[in-house]
């Protein structure tokens, strides 16, 4: 008797906290099913994908840098989302053996902003500082939801090429990365009735990376203020947004929340997540 399994699979991939999530989930609703992680070089994606086609009892997997574009071309098909950002981090395989590539963190980013983007607002305004596979799920999930971004980078080429692949049609605009940490003595306008977020989807304030530089002049009043960074969870970033009396957002939220969407292609199931994910997060924050 065989178990039907999926896995996550980058280079490198020992800091993956995807194993101890999709454990967890898959012990608490007793499923004979295992999640797995496997070091795939970018010289092995090709082969790994060809092998992993034909397992019959392999659900699909998760993908983390630097493979999230390099595996597309293996794919038979990409979903809208997949197609929309450019990148793809969850693969599954169908009964017929297709392989189909979509990318989970659009939703996993867009969930905790659910009920803010449920009401109707005069503007939405986004600072996203960073231009990485990440942004693009940022840039991706808020474009569709209708903000006006500014996106920060170390090349703003870059960035702005980036804008103008995922929304041509929008008016957005480009700032150099240290544009944000300078003072400015910019006076915001009266924010009632607009929503404000500052994401930091860069690696930026991770430990081992450079600080994020942000000055406050910058963030309106209100703001929500989101680091998709998960080591640490609670950044300088989010601590000083909390002290500012602001809405913080981690990036354990939006890990937990992409790994959702996974779960439920990889084993027919939704995950149980009615303690808010408190006991999960319990155990990737010990």
């Amino acid at each position: 008797m065989t178990t039907p399994y999926a896995e996550v699979i980058g280079d490198p991939i020992a800091q993956s906290k995807s194993p101890a999530i999709h454990g967890y989930w898959i012990k608490k609703l007793g499923l004979d099913a295992e999640y797995r992680k496997c070091h795939v070089t970018p010289e092995e994606l090709e082969g790994y994908i060809a092998s992993r086609r034909n397992d019959p009892d392999w659900r699909g997997c998760n993908i983390t840098m630097p493979h999230k574009q390099a595996v597309m071309p293996f794919l038979d098909r990409l979903e809208i989302g997949a197609e929309l950002v450019g990148a793809v981090n969850t693969v599954t395989r169908r009964h017929n053996g297709a392989l189909i590539g979509t990318n989970t963190d659009v939703g996993g980013f867009l969930e905790p902003l659910a009920n803010a983007l449920a009401q109707k607002h005069f503007f939405r305004m986004a600072r996203i500082i960073g231009t990485g596979g990440a942004a693009r799920a940022v840039v991706a999930g808020l474009a569709e939801n209708g903000f006006t971004l500014v996106l920060a980078g170390r090349n703003p080429e870059k960035a702005q090429a980036l804008l103008d692949e995922i929304d041509p049609e929008g008016e957005h605009h480009v700032a150099p990365l240290d544009h944000f940490a300078e003072p400015t003595d910019f006076t915001f306008d009266d924010r009632e009735g607009c929503l404000d977020l500052i994401v930091n989807a860069s690696p930026l304030g991770m430990e081992g990376q450079p600080p994020l530089a942000l000055d406050f002049s910058h963030v309106p009043p209100g703001s929500v203020v989101y680091d998709i960074v998960t080591h640490p969870v609670d950044t300088p970033l989010l601590q000083a947004a909390r002290a500012a009396g602001l809405r913080t957002i981690d990036g354990l939220t939006m890990l937990i929340g992409q790994a959702a969407i996974a779960f439920e292609r990889f084993f027919g199931q939704a995950p149980p997540r009615d303690d808010g994910d408190a006991e999960l997060r319990q155990i990737l924050t010990p």
